[in-house]
């Protein structure tokens, strides 16, 4: 659903509780800190993209604090892509301080307070995609928070070019065409997160960080092989074996164990998708699963539910979460 905000047929005391409940829920709940809340103006523009939504906001400047309390009933977290177009913003979270210019873009994450402010007019594209989407494309996606991606070149700037260009083009298409647009503009920006060498090992040197990215882009890529396991992936990637464990034991897990969790969590994207028509028998086999059992029993002892009790329950809760 398609929603637009705009203060400008706004009484200017109505204009703070106006932009607050415009804000909360396009996104998530905050508090806002306006510099003159009845001469403040804002515009919102949101699109939905399937399981991730685009909005374009334009304001005059403004504090956004996310505070504990609005934590509580939070149940799927999410990430905010944040791309500032006119001035400077100013994000802070878990002790991170972090500036984000025009020419790149912020990740933000909703299951942590914060505090996101911009001082003059700015006009800013932000992308929210739930944490689910991520895991399936990007290892632990806690690795990208609280951190600024250049959007000048590659595909960061790829990224970019790609949300400005949809958008007003998005009231030309079905759902199913939004849906898919949405994948891949979460696909762009998984690519654009693995090329920088901090979602790495921090303490890993440049060769070691290569050969980690290389290991998992071949994992992601082939869950469907019945082989994939160390030998194969080390054939591919051109390293040893043993060497393969090392980097994943650096990692805090084993190479049999994460191809698993990779698995698991493409499973779980796809039970949630209403596009994806596919048995969970026929899910398994996609996924280099044995079988529908084999499936069943490590994606319960990791979520705590049936692959089908899973997909009844997103079935339901969709509808509340695009209202």
């Amino acid at each position: 659903m398609d929603v637009s905000y705009s203060t400008a047929g706004t009484a200017a005391f109505e204009r703070k509780r106006y932009w607050d409940e415009a804000v909360s829920s396009t996104y998530f709940p905050l508090d806002l800190r306006f510099q003159n809340a009845q001469e403040f103006s804002g515009e919102l523009n949101v699109w939905d993209l399937g399981n991730v939504s685009l909005s374009r906001l334009e304001s005059d400047g403004l504090l956004y604090r996310r505070q504990k309390r609005h934590l509580l009933h939070e149940r799927e977290e999410s990430y905010l892509i944040t791309v500032p177009e006119k001035a400077e913003i100013s994000f802070e979270q878990s002790g991170k301080a972090v500036t984000c210019k025009p020419g790149a873009f912020l990740v933000e994450r909703s299951h942590l307070p914060y505090e996101f402010s911009y001082s003059a007019k700015n006009t800013l594209w932000v992308l929210k995609v739930p944490i689910v989407a991520l895991r399936t494309r990007v290892g632990l996606p806690e690795r990208i928070a609280s951190l600024s991606f250049d959007s000048t070149r590659g595909t960061g700037a790829l990224f970019v070019d790609m949300i400005r260009l949809v958008a007003p083009r998005l009231v030309e298409m079905d759902a199913s065409a939004r849906d898919m647009t949405g994948k891949h503009l979460v696909d762009v920006l998984a690519m654009s997160l693995t090329s920088d060498e901090r979602m790495l090992m921090s303490d890993a040197t440049s060769v070691q960080l290569g050969h980690l990215h290389r290991v998992e882009s071949f994992v992601r890529a082939n869950l469907a092989r019945g082989d994939l396991g160390p030998q194969t992936i080390a054939d591919a990637c051109g390293i040893s074996v043993r060497y393969l464990h090392q980097l994943m034991k650096q990692q805090g897990t084993s190479v049999c164990h994460w191809i698993r969790l990779q698995r698991l969590l493409r499973c779980d994207e796809m039970l949630r998708d209403p596009a994806c028509r596919k048995l969970v028998s026929e899910i398994a086999y996609a996924l280099g699963f044995g079988d529908h059992a084999q499936l069943s029993r490590h994606y319960k002892a990791h979520f705590g539910l049936s692959p089908t009790e899973a997909r009844e329950r997103y079935l339901t809760e969709r509808p509340a979460a695009l209202g």
